[in-house]
């Protein structure tokens, strides 16, 4: 009988151990997916990351009041045109990219003291790249650097309007980011801003 009490104990102490020690560790580790390979599971982020609405809230509220003061109706930095000839398994790395690019030539310069919530809107952002930080392209990567030029050529003939326009479309990077870097079904990224 007491040997049946010890083993009883050392199954449930067995069994707390595997469900509080390892499950979690089985839940984040980095394996790949099942028919997925390394690269393409590290250009993923886990949907919760877009859905914590103050982040959200804060983020739209930005590029709204932004947004009003842009004059210029012509032009769009972010847009389907940063995908093109762009395979669907290197959307993510891009958008990593034009989020780093926007986050470092764009908030954190001297607008981040102009407007509200810009630094919160910037430390969310480079959170999510910094998770991205071994997501890599496959492929050729010249309509990658060709399309993010583009952008960034696109922002400097824009001069001062150009980063006031690229924070007035955080909201559409924040969709395109989402759509591309997530396998939730898809919503936003095709949003268009009158």
């Amino acid at each position: 009988m007491a040997s049946l009490q010890t083993l009883s104990k050392s199954f449930s102490g067995w069994v707390f151990f595997c469900c509080c020690c390892c499950l979690p560790l089985l839940l984040t580790s980095s394996l790949p997916l099942k028919g997925g390979s390394t690269a393409h599971h590290a250009c993923r982020l886990r949907k919760i990351n877009f859905q914590q609405p103050y982040i959200r809230n804060r983020t739209y509220t930005l590029a709204k009041m932004v947004h009003a003061s842009d004059k210029d109706t012509d032009n769009r930095l972010i847009g389907q045109q940063l995908f093109v000839n762009i395979r669907e398994n290197n959307r993510c790395y891009l958008m990593k990219r034009v989020v780093e690019f926007v986050v470092k030539d764009v908030l954190l310069t001297e607008l981040k003291n102009q407007y509200p919530y810009v630094e919160e809107v910037a430390q969310f952002l480079a959170s999510l790249t910094s998770e991205l930080r071994s997501c890599k392209f496959s492929g050729k990567k010249e309509h990658i650097e060709k399309n993010l030029e583009q952008m960034k050529n696109k922002m400097e003939q824009l001069g001062e309007n150009g980063k006031t326009k690229a924070i007035g479309e955080l909201d559409l990077l924040f969709d395109y980011m989402e759509n591309a870097c997530t396998d939730a079904p898809k919503k936003g990224g095709n949003k268009k801003k009158n």
